[in-house]
């Protein structure tokens, strides 16, 4: 396995494999280093309809797309875990359980995992009961009564994607608002199998023989259950980079409008930087920008 490449990426989703398509067609050595699958958050949604182009697509047939564009073009897709990573000299070098890599530039497109509600037995359950991944998980319920946990775009995406698997599903919302398109509210509010649950909130998991069973509710009630599914937001995936001091207070990366690090040899863009707007086309605008910055160099 080579070791050394002008610019490596950590993060196989879109934004950074947007990065290696426009520096491998430029000529430049380039790697990507990702511990799941390639496609990110993408990978995780059911049903994309504001990509310009095409009218609807699965997000794991766009990412399997994607994957395949960038290697056609030869470029290394590298599944190991990023452990640590440290600046020497003019090299930056990365290591991983097995391997160690050496680049001049280095691309963090490391995305964002679920946030989680930290109640009573929701670590417990995980995987027992509780997902954070429609895609993943809703064929596991065909014909069973789901909960969903959110207010947002995701969580009624994933409720509408459940419904038509599910017998029932239970959209669980904090608020009285939700905090999406219109179309889409809509939507939901149409779908016969769909009930709202708003101005409440889960407090509590119940288990019976090491499966969920039922959530407890801010107004006391007990809602049975056979899966439940959490949408409530997302965290940036930067652990990892506490040692570099380029982090803020939330874990986001910051950057300046070239998406340049406080170090000149580090850039960050997708999900992991704090931005207006986090889809799939202003993460493909993250990786650009980001390589067009290295190619100037």
């Amino acid at each position: 396995m080579k070791d050394e490449y002008q610019t490596i990426i950590i993060g196989g989703g879109v934004a950074g494999m947007t990065a290696a398509l426009y520096l491998k067609r430029a000529g430049h050595s380039v790697a990507i280093l990702e511990k799941e699958a390639p496609g990110g958050q993408i990978t995780r949604t059911s049903e994309i309809e504001n990509y310009p182009g095409i009218l609807k697509i699965d997000g794991p047939e766009l990412a399997f797309k994607m994957y395949e564009q960038v290697t056609t073009l030869e470029v290394p897709f590298i599944f190991q875990e990023v452990i640590s990573l440290k600046l020497e000299n003019d090299s930056i070098l990365i290591d991983t359980k097995d391997h160690q890599f050496r680049c001049q530039n280095l691309i963090l497109t490391l995305g964002r995992n679920p946030k989680r509600l930290r109640i009573e037995n929701e670590q417990k359950l995980s995987g027992k009961g509780i997902s954070w991944c429609a895609v993943c998980d809703g064929p596991l319920y065909k014909n069973k009564e789901v909960a969903v946990i959110g207010g947002g775009r995701s969580a009624i995406e994933e409720a509408l994607y459940l419904s038509k698997m599910c017998a029932k599903v239970t959209l669980i919302h904090r608020r009285d608002e939700f905090r999406a398109e219109n179309t889409l509210v809509d939507e939901l509010r149409n779908t016969s199998n769909i009930k709202l649950l708003t101005s409440n909130q889960a407090t509590k998991f119940i288990e019976k023989e090491g499966r969920l069973y039922s959530l407890i509710l801010e107004d006391g009630s007990e809602l049975k259950v056979d899966g439940c599914f959490e949408f409530i937001g997302q965290e940036p995936s930067t652990k990892i980079l506490k040692n570099l001091d380029i982090l803020d207070s939330e874990g986001y990366i910051e950057v300046d409008k070239n998406y340049q690090t406080k170090y000149s040899s580090i850039y960050a863009g997708g999900d992991c930087i704090k931005k207006d707007l986090y889809q799939i086309v202003t993460a493909c605008a993250d990786g650009a920008r980001i390589a067009e910055q290295i190619l100037k160099k």
